[in-house]
């Protein structure tokens, strides 16, 4: 009866068309889920050890390095810095914190791409590609707070939690979308009648 169910499921999914609905399907409840586990205990949990927290101020400060040699020799803002903070003539400033590490988008990029089918061949090069992409993002990410600091102060906020966060869970989608489109094959485009359970 289960090889029947799977059968008949296959099928209507082929016959619709709906592979890639169902991808969309399995991502979005890895990335959901991701993100309420971490924010639900396993991001606590993780900073109760020494060398997640280390690692996540390593990362912090290798996202700031970049982006205050942009702001500076690229945009040509005066600044100061201290201790991962950029600050303006303006007294605005953009602090680059544990939290702003890109850490989070890391795991939960590397999650979702474990969990996702695929060749682990292709995955051994495509996850590190993946988190240069996020990191470089970051970075892109801190520059652009720096311009919104200098030129339009008050849209901050905004900009950094209705913008800015959100642009990385676009970020990894387009990443998975070239994954799956592009550099794995389909999830049910290998399935015959004949090799379902």
């Amino acid at each position: 009866m289960l090889r029947n169910l799977n059968k008949k499921t296959t099928r209507f999914i082929k016959k619709f068309k709906l592979s890639p609905l169902l991808d969309v399907l399995i991502f979005a409840i890895i990335v959901l889920a991701f993100h309420y586990f971490w924010w639900h205990g396993l991001k606590k949990f993780l900073l109760t050890f020494m060398a997640f927290r280390e690692f996540e101020q390593f990362l912090a400060h290798q996202v700031f390095l970049p982006a205050a040699w942009l702001v500076e020799h690229v945009l040509r803002y005066p600044i100061e810095t201290a201790q991962n903070t950029l600050y303006f003539n303006n007294n605005g400033f953009v602090a680059v914190e544990g939290s702003c590490s890109g850490l989070k988008q890391f795991y939960q990029w590397v999650v979702l791409m474990i969990l996702f089918p695929g060749s682990w061949k292709k995955k051994l090069w495509f996850i590190p590609l993946g988190l240069l992409v996020i990191h470089f993002v970051n970075i892109l990410r801190i520059v652009i707070l720096s311009v919104v600091v200098v030129h339009w102060p008050d849209y901050w906020d905004f900009i950094h939690l209705w913008v800015l966060r959100p642009f990385f869970y676009v970020v990894i989608f387009f990443l998975w979308v070239i994954w799956v489109e592009k550099i794995n094959t389909p999830l049910l485009s290998n399935l015959s009648d004949d090799n379902i359970v």
